[in-house]
């Protein structure tokens, strides 16, 4: 394939390298010296979003607008994104946005939703969500917590933590007077992320419409 990156920072660069390792281009780079708006979209056939917060919805629609199929990772922008759906549809693209595409925090968000299911019958158990990222991360909380909590019928706490290089650590606690239940996922590296976002890009490039993680992965 040829792809476009947007967003050339660490998630970036560890994408390109997975990407080249698979044995796809990497024809474009989108970044703050090569914007968007003045790239040659031409010969891409799928863009891979990981840029920031203010600059993604830009990047996604310029790439949308030229017929080339995205899949999004970047968090903290998502009050537009039904209008990044609306876009690939009118411009009969596809469009994937995933708060995290690591295969084991999606099983894990699973996981989270049926041990939900079980403990919303029991009132006397709080749910709390302890998230812990790398101090370069700019949005708190974490979008992958923000999925867990939508997934959960309890009122959640969400405690967030910056600090060191942790690629990532979500811990789902539920405590009572007499004991307490936890379940937790904490990535080691940033390759799950990336090789997932690629696997997403590959899964997307012939598509049309509007696709969850969920659905690449059958869950």
């Amino acid at each position: 394939m040829k792809i476009a990156i947007l967003g050339y920072g660490k998630m970036g660069q560890a994408i390109e390298k997975i990407a080249m390792q698979r044995g796809h281009e990497i024809i474009l780079k989108i970044n703050s010296q090569n914007p968007a708006e003045t790239a040659d979209f031409s010969s891409i056939e799928v863009a891979i979003d990981f840029s920031t917060p203010k600059t993604a919805f830009n990047n996604i629609r310029i790439a949308l607008q030229n017929g080339v199929p995205v899949v999004s990772g970047t968090t903290a922008w998502l009050e537009k994104q039904k209008k990044a759906e609306q876009i690939a549809v009118k411009n009969n693209t596809a469009f994937m946005y995933a708060s995290n595409f690591s295969i084991g925090v999606n099983l894990f968000f699973e996981l989270n939703k049926k041990l939900d299911q079980l403990m919303s019958k029991h009132e006397q158990y709080e749910a709390t969500i302890k998230e812990i990222h790398h101090v370069h991360k700019l949005d708190a909380p974490s979008g992958t917590a923000i999925t867990l909590a939508k997934d959960m019928q309890k009122e959640i706490n969400i405690k967030s933590e910056r600090k060191g290089e942790f690629p990532g650590i979500h811990i789902i606690t539920y405590k009572s007077d007499i004991d307490s239940i936890e379940i937790k996922h904490e990535a080691h590296k940033r390759k799950g992320f990336a090789l997932g976002a690629v696997l997403a890009a590959e899964w997307i490039k012939d598509k049309k419409g509007v696709f969850k993680i969920s659905d690449m992965l059958k869950l």
